[in-house]
């Protein structure tokens, strides 16, 4: 599709473009332009692009043009997260603002009751795959009349184990739907995922690259057990950050938390173990700036889409130079500069040099610089747990990536928030380990061998 398209040329209802119109949406992205007219046509299409490439509009514009108002359910959006689930459900509302299309999230962690009321005036249905599995087993809702399927953010879904219930879904829907996926990567497993599910895909590519003209990607070579210390001194110098620190697990993620806020460093905490009301409450502080620093897991953070962020920190390096894209191309945005910083240690050289194999990857490593040696509790204490959940800390949910499995949809049973298993086998997230603390600041450089155990 040719670059001097514009929305007008698009899309035949003029409500939707008053609604364009009004969100200053003029010119379509790059993924919108390949997207919108292989959906238009009826084709099933794989694209790989990432947050912030436009994709939820180019999905949800050509859904909205086909929605019957005089039709039950029509379309279903599959997601992994409650987040995703609700930013993406708030696009469709936007776009369809001026005509009477019904749009439904439906979710892990709130009222059950409150979306069964509402499933038989949807139109649209936006859901996590555990919620909406739920739904079915009560028999409270009807695929049979599902024209369009999307797996958003399908890489993610596969990894949180939810696959299995995503193809349970698919299986009661009509075999003539069109099936549309959007994902950063294209694992071997989700090759399978499509071969079975999809009809002859059109493949769309959108490569996420990196402006080097405004990112500046840097790393500092550290011993791990020194990586806090490292970290708390280059926030400390840094003058109105606003800041994503990522981490490998949802252990490590309260773990840096915690202490950030205890060197006088406020900073919230983000992963699948809070409940809806403080993710959402943490997610909203970070987005108006009242919360500078947030620390985050991958899943958990996939889909946010944060505008000018001045610094990413990748405190775990991330396993491929596409989580690694993905990650710091968070910043760098809509012209303004932006600075990615990874924390290399010991543990992570392999997953690092994946990382540089991608030859548009460019990385300049910085001296290490002196600093302080502080207190670190490698433990957060349980007390602090409930109060830390809004300033860092959780209870609910296991450590580390959620398992594989998945209970509730094809056999039954429940789910907590998000759609993930909940009841007395969830397992508290508080970190072990034993607490190590330091009796006065001492000075460190990146030299001599470490001893201490590693954080």
């Amino acid at each position: 599709m040719k670059q001097d398209h514009t929305f007008e040329k698009l899309l035949s209802n003029p409500s939707f473009k008053k609604a364009l119109k009004e969100l200053d949406f003029h010119s379509p992205t790059p993924v919108q332009q390949e997207t919108v007219p292989l959906i238009v046509k009826g084709h099933d299409i794989i694209c790989q692009s990432s947050t912030g490439s436009g994709k939820t509009l180019g999905f949800a514009l050509p859904i909205v043009e086909t929605i019957d108002l005089r039709g039950s359910l029509q379309a279903v959006v599959l997601v992994p997260t409650r987040e995703l689930c609700e930013q993406v459900s708030e696009e469709f509302k936007k776009i369809t603002k001026y005509t009477k299309i019904n749009t439904l999230e439906v979710y892990g962690g709130v009222s059950i009751n409150n979306q069964i009321r509402k499933v038989p005036h949807a139109h649209i249905i936006v859901a996590t795959p555990g919620r909406l599995c739920d739904l079915m087993n009560r028999k409270v809702i009807d695929l049979s009349t599902i024209k369009t399927a999307v797996l958003d953010e399908a890489d993610r879904m596969l990894d949180m184990g939810f696959i299995k219930d995503v193809e349970f879904i698919l299986k009661k829907t009509p075999k003539d739907r069109q099936t549309l996926m959007f994902s950063a990567t294209i694992p071997r497993m989700m090759e399978r995922l499509i071969k079975r599910n999809m009809k002859t895909p059109k493949r769309v590519n959108i490569k996420e690259h990196v402006d080097t003209k405004l990112l500046k990607q840097y790393y500092y070579d550290v011993q791990t057990s020194k990586r806090f210390h490292l970290l708390l001194h280059l926030l400390k110098n840094e003058t109105e950050p606003h800041v994503i620190v990522f981490c490998a697990t949802r252990r490590m993620v309260d773990v840096v938390t915690f202490n950030l806020n205890k060197n006088g460093m406020p900073a919230d905490a983000l992963h699948g173990g809070l409940t809806q009301n403080k993710r959402k409450k943490v997610i909203t502080a970070f987005h108006d700036k009242e919360t500078k620093i947030l620390v985050a897991s991958d899943i958990a953070a996939r889909g946010l889409d944060i505008k000018l962020l001045t610094h990413v920190y990748n405190y775990d390096v991330p396993q491929s130079s596409e989580d690694y894209t993905h990650r710091v191309g968070r910043t760098a945005r809509a012209g303004e500069e932006g600075t990615a910083i990874t924390l290399l240690s010991e543990k992570d050289h392999r997953a690092f040099q994946e990382v540089l194999n991608n030859p548009k990857i460019k990385i300049e490593r910085l001296e290490t610089p002196d600093f302080d040696l502080v207190e670190f509790v490698h433990k957060v204490p349980r007390s602090q747990e409930n109060r830390s959940s809004s300033r860092g800390g959780s209870r609910g949910g296991p450590r580390g990536r959620p398992r594989g499995g998945s209970r509730g949809g094809p056999r039954g049973g429940s789910r907590g928030q998000g759609g993930r298993p909940s009841g007395p086998r969830a397992r508290s997230s508080s970190p072990r380990g034993r607490s190590s603390t330091s009796k006065s600041p001492r000075k460190s450089s990146s030299s001599g061998p470490v001893r201490r155990r590693p954080f």
